[in-house]
C-alpha cells in the first residue's frame, strides 16, 4: 500500500503505478496531461513537495507520505490570476501544455514575484509548446508575477467586443484551470482499450497472421483483422488506404496495421499485442521517390507509383529565360517534418442506439464521420462524431489515425473503446511534412526585375495519398512567390515510396517551394548588385498587379508595407536574412468551399454552432468577434458549442486557412441575421427558440482554367520575415511583418505568427526527422523541437490595408495560420549565407551552432 497527499487529500494505492496513471485514472484528475510518457514535454508537470516534477516518470514507490499539487488544487483565488493573465496576454492555444506551464510558473512565484523573462524561460525550460512561440506565456507568467506582487485587482469583463482589439478567448479559462475536457480526459462507465499491431516491415509478404496465443489470454476480449473490416479502403481524398492489411497482401509501410487487440486493462495490451504472431517474407523496400520511378520498380499501389501531377504554365518561359541577363539555376532539397503536436492522437467510440459516437481529436468531425462510416458500411447519419479540445494539429489530424480502430472495435463489442497512441507510435505512424526535391531555374534583367522561372518538384507522397495531391498544387502554384511577372513552366509529381506517409503541414507545400525560389532571388540580387530587401522590393505585387498564377492582386493586397515596415531593422543587422511569402484562404482552385454557422436561442443565451475545428488557433473567439463585432451584444450572452455531427453545420475541414474568410464570413452573415431580428426593441429573451443560419460559399476556378486572370482563391495574405544572427551564429531575433487583413483578435493573430516563427526556425535549423530505409528513426526528446530558453526574441507587425481596401469578406480578416512559417526558413538560409558565405541548399541547415551535420 502507497499512500500519499494529493491536493490536500491522502490518497492511497495498493498498485505501484506512474504517478500520472494514478492521478488521471484514479483520482479522476486529468489537467495534468499524457503527452509524451517521456519526461520531455512537460504537459503532466505536478507539484511533489513544492518541487516540480514530470508525473509520467514518477512511481508511487517514490513518493510514499509525500504531497502533491495538480492544477486542480491550486486555491480558486490564485486560479483565477491565472486564468486573467493567460488570457490577457494570449498565451493559450491549443491548451493542452497550458496546465504543465501553470504548475511551473507557480514553482517560479511561490518563491519570486520579480523574475526577470530569463527567470521564467528558465521555469518553463522543461515544458514544450507547438503553438505560442513562448512569448506570450511568458508574458503571462510575468503579468500573473505583478498581480500577486501588487496585489493587483482583476478588472471587469467587457460588455463589448469588436474586431481588431485585444480581448481574452472564449476558451481560455478552462483550458488554464485543467477543466476543459480533450479525448483522453473522457472515461465512459465500462471503456475497454485497443491496440494496434504494426507492421513489423515496411514493404513485406504477409503470409500468415496467427492471433491465438493472442485470444488464449485471459486478459484478451476480442482480437480483429483485416477480414472483420466491412470496407477496407478508405481515404481523405484519395480512397488508397488499407484499413487493416491480411495474407496475401504486400505491406506499405510500417504503419499498416495487422489486427487490433482489445482488453478492459490497458496495462495489458503491449502483452496482447505480442502474442500476435505475423509470418512475413521481407521484400526490397522503395524508399526514394526517383527509385519509385523506375521502370523496373515494384507497382506500391495498382495505378502506378505516381500519385498525382500538377503543372503551372503562363507566357514563354525558355523564351524570356533565353533574353534574361542574370539566370539562376540551383536543386534544393527539404526533408519530412514532425508536427509535435501536444496532444497525441486519441479516439472513443461508443454504441449510441443504432449507430455509434465518436470522440475524436481531429480537424473534422465530418470527414470523420464520412471515413468511418464508410468503412463499417453505415448510413453516415449514425454516426454521430463530438470533438472536445483538440491539442494542436498543423494539419497532422487531417487523416484518419485511431478513428476506425476505435470505431470499429465498438462496434463489435458493443461497449465504449478507447484507441490512444503513444507519443513514439504517433512519431512512427502519422503523416509529415511532404520531403521536396526541387530543380529552379530563375531569372531577371539588368534591373533586377523578375522575368521568369521554371521549376520541376518531385514529392515523396509516401505509401498514400493523404493530402499529397493539393499539397503538390499548392507547392506549384505559389512556387513563382508573391512576385509581379508572367513566365512561368513549374512542373511536379507526387510520388508513392514504403516511406512513412506525407500529408498535410502547416504552410501546405508552398513552405518547401519558396525556400528554393527565395534562395534563389537572394542569388539574382548578388548578381544584379542590389541587395536582397531591395530586389524583393522592386518585384513585389501591388494591387491590380498579376501575380504568377495570372490572378489580378485585388485592393486588399498590402504586401509592399511589410517590406517597407522591416527595412530600418534589416540595414541594423549585419547578419540578417530576408524571405517572403504569401498563403492562399481557402481551398479554392475550383473545389467546393463553404462556411457554415448556425445560432440557436436557448434559456436566455445564444448557442454559437459551427462544426469548424479549433486545434488551438481561436475559431471560438473568432466566430464569437465577428458576430458581436455586428450585433454589438455583450459576449457573455453567447455559448459556443464544441463541434458536433448533430448540432452543428458542416463549415469543411479546418485546413487552408480558410476558417477565418469562410466560416467567418458566415458568421458575419448570421449576425447581420440576428442584428435584423432584434430591431425594433426586440431583446433575445423575445427570440427564445428561433435559429438563424449563416453560410459563405467562395467560388474560384480550378487549376488550368483557360482564363487570362483565374480566380485561384477568394483571398492571399502576404509577410516578410527577417531572421537575425549574432557573431556566434545563434538566432538572437525573428521579426514577422504581415499583411493578414483586420486582425480578428490581436493576441491570437500575433500568437499564431509567433508559434509559426518558432516552427519554422525549427524546420529552417533546429529540427529533423529521420526515416531511415522506411523505418522512422527519430525520438520525441531528440528531434529538436526550441525551448523557451532557445527561442529568440520575437516582433509581430501588422500591416493592415486601408479601410476602403480591406477584403470585403469576414470584416476584412485573412488567414494568417499558415503564412506565419513559410518565408522563416529561407531566411535562416539568407542570414547564414551572410555569416559565413555558405549557400545551403537543404532542409534543416547544416553547419550552425543547432546542428552540425
Amino acid at each position: 500500500m502507497y499512500t500519499l497527499f494529493v491536493n490536500g487529500k491522502e490518497c492511497s494505492c495498493e498498485e505501484d503505478k506512474q504517478l500520472l496513471g494514478f492521478l488521471r485514472d484514479d483520482l479522476g484528475l486529468t489537467a495534468a496531461k499524457d503527452g509524451c510518457g517521456e519526461g520531455v514535454c512537460g504537459a503532466c508537470t505536478v507539484l511533489v513537495d513544492g518541487k516540480k516534477t514530470k508525473a509520467c516518470v514518477m512511481r508511487l514507490s517514490k513518493l510514499e507520505g509525500k504531497h502533491i499539487l495538480t492544477v486542480e488544487g491550486i486555491p480558486a483565488d490564485e486560479m483565477r490570476v491565472y486564468e486573467h493573465c493567460f488570457a490577457e496576454a494570449g498565451a493559450v492555444q491549443c491548451g493542452f501544455c497550458i496546465p504543465g506551464m501553470i504548475i511551473s510558473a507557480k514553482s517560479l512565484l511561490d518563491t519570486n514575484l520579480n523574475p526577470t523573462r530569463e527567470d521564467v524561460k528558465k521555469a518553463i525550460r522543461g515544458n514544450l509548446c507547438r503553438c505560442t512561440g513562448y512569448a506570450k506565456i511568458e508574458d503571462a507568467i510575468l503579468m500573473a508575477a505583478e498581480f500577486f506582487r501588487d496585489h493587483k485587482e482583476i478588472p471587469p469583463v467587457p460588455k463589448t467586443l469588436e474586431m481588431d482589439q485585444r480581448a481574452k478567448r472564449i476558451d481560455a479559462a478552462c483550458k488554464v484551470n485543467g477543466s476543459g475536457r480533450f479525448v483522453d480526459d473522457i472515461h465512459p462507465e465500462g471503456m475497454v482499450y485497443a491496440k494496434c499491431v504494426f507492421s513489423k516491415y515496411p514493404r513485406a509478404r504477409i503470409n500468415k497472421v496467427d492471433v491465438s496465443r493472442a485470444e488464449a489470454h485471459p486478459d484478451c476480449l476480442r482480437v480483429l483483422t483485416k477480414k472483420d473490416v466491412p470496407c477496407n479502403i478508405i481515404g481523405h481524398l484519395k480512397q488508397d488506404w488499407d484499413v487493416m492489411m491480411g495474407e496475401g497482401d504486400i505491406t506499405k509501410y510500417v504503419g499498416n496495421v495487422i489486427a487490433v487487440v482489445a482488453s478492459e486493462k490497458k496495462e495489458a495490451l503491449d502483452e496482447l499485442v505480442s502474442l500476435v504472431e505475423v509470418d512475413y517474407t521481407e521484400l526490397p523496400a522503395v524508399t526514394n521517390p526517383f527509385d519509385a520511378l523506375r521502370g523496373d520498380a515494384p507497382m506500391i499501389h495498382e495505378d502506378g507509383n505516381v500519385m498525382s501531377r500538377a503543372s503551372l504554365k503562363r507566357g514563354n518561359a525558355d523564351e524570356a529565360i533565353r533574353n534574361s541577363r542574370y539566370v539562376v539555376t540551383r536543386k534544393y532539397k527539404t526533408g519530412w517534418q514532425e508536427h509535435g503536436f501536444m496532444e497525441p492522437e486519441s479516439c472513443i467510440a461508443m454504441p449510441e442506439g443504432d449507430g455509434l459516437l465518436i470522440y475524436s481529436t481531429c480537424q473534422s468531425i465530418y470527414d470523420v464521420r464520412r471515413e468511418c462510416s464508410k468503412m463499417l458500411q453505415l448510413d453516415p447519419e449514425k454516426v454521430h462524431c463530438h470533438q472536445p479540445l483538440v491539442g494542436g494539429g498543423f494539419g497532422g489530424k487531417e487523416d484518419m489515425s485511431v478513428q476506425p480502430y476505435a470505431a470499429l472495435m465498438a462496434w463489435v463489442l458493443k461497449r465504449p473503446v478507447k484507441v490512444k497512441y503513444t507519443r513514439q507510435e504517433s512519431l512512427d505512424y502519422h503523416v509529415k511534412r511532404h520531403p521536396m526535391e526541387m530543380e529552379f531555374t530563375t531569372a531577371c534583367d539588368e534591373n533586377g526585375k523578375l522575368t521568369a522561372m521554371k521549376g520541376v518538384i518531385i514529392a515523396d507522397t509516401g505509401a498514400y495519398a493523404s493530402l499529397g495531391g493539393p499539397v503538390l498544387e499548392r507547392a506549384c502554384t505559389h512556387a513563382a512567390g508573391p512576385y509581379n511577372y508572367q513566365n512561368l513552366d513549374i512542373f511536379g509529381m507526387s510520388v508513392y515510396t514504403n516511406n512513412v506517409v506525407s500529408g498535410a503541414f502547416r504552410g501546405f507545400g508552398v513552405t518547401q517551394s519558396c525556400f528554393a525560389t527565395e534562395m534563389n532571388i537572394n542569388l539574382l540580387a548578388e548578381m544584379v548588385g542590389i541587395d536582397p530587401w531591395e530586389f524583393r522590393r522592386r518585384n513585389c505585387i501591388k494591387p491590380g498587379d498579376r501575380l504568377p498564377n495570372g490572378q489580378i492582386a485585388g485592393p486588399d493586397t498590402n504586401f509592399e508595407a511589410t517590406l517597407d515596415a522591416v527595412k530600418d531593422e534589416y540595414y541594423a543587422h549585419p547578419y540578417v536574412g530576408i524571405a517572403c511569402g504569401f498563403k492562399n484562404s481557402g481551398t479554392g482552385m475550383g473545389k467546393k468551399d463553404i462556411g457554415r454557422v448556425l445560432l440557436s436561442v436557448e434559456q436566455g443565451k445564444i448557442h454559437i454552432r459551427t462544426s469548424a475545428a479549433c486545434m488551438g488557433q481561436g475559431i471560438g473567439q473568432m466566430v464569437l468577434t465577428e458576430i458581436c463585432h455586428v450585433t454589438h451584444l455583450d459576449p457573455a450572452l453567447f455559448v459556443y458549442e464544441d463541434p458536433d455531427t448533430i448540432r452543428t453545420p458542416d463549415a469543411g475541414t479546418s485546413t487552408a486557412s480558410r476558417q477565418t474568410v469562410l466560416t467567418g464570413e458566415a458568421a458575419r452573415r448570421v449576425g447581420e441575421k440576428l442584428k435584423c431580428a432584434l430591431e425594433g426593441g426586440r431583446t433575445v429573451a423575445d427570440l427564445e427558440g428561433q435559429e438563424f443560419y449563416g453560410e459563405f460559399s467562395a467560388k474560384t476556378d480550378p487549376l488550368g482554367a483557360i482564363k487570362d486572370n483565374p480566380i485561384s482563391h477568394v483571398s492571399y495574405s502576404y509577410g516578410t520575415q527577417l531572421i537575425i544572427l549574432d557573431e556566434t551564429g545563434h538566432i538572437k531575433k525573428a521579426v514577422s511583418a504581415f499583411d493578414v487583413g483586420r486582425p480578428v483578435n490581436i493576441q491570437s493573430v500575433e500568437g499564431q505568427i509567433e508559434g509559426g516563427m518558432v516552427m519554422g526556425i525549427g524546420y529552417g535549423v533546429t529540427e529533423k526527422f529521420e526515416c531511415v530505409d522506411g523505418y522512422p528513426k527519430s525520438k520525441f526528446g531528440t528531434i529538436g523541437f526550441m525551448r523557451a530558453t532557445e527561442a529568440p526574441e520575437l516582433e509581430v507587425i501588422l500591416c493592415e490595408p486601408k479601410e476602403e481596401d480591406m477584403l470585403p469578406y469576414s470584416l476584412g480578416a485573412k488567414g494568417c495560420g499558415e503564412l506565419c512559417m513559410i518565408p522563416t526558413a529561407p531566411a535562416c538560409a539568407g542570414a547564414y549565407y551572410r555569416l559565413d558565405g555558405e549557400f545551403r541548399q537543404s532542409l534543416p541547415i547544416a553547419h550552425t551552432p543547432y546542428r552540425k551535420d
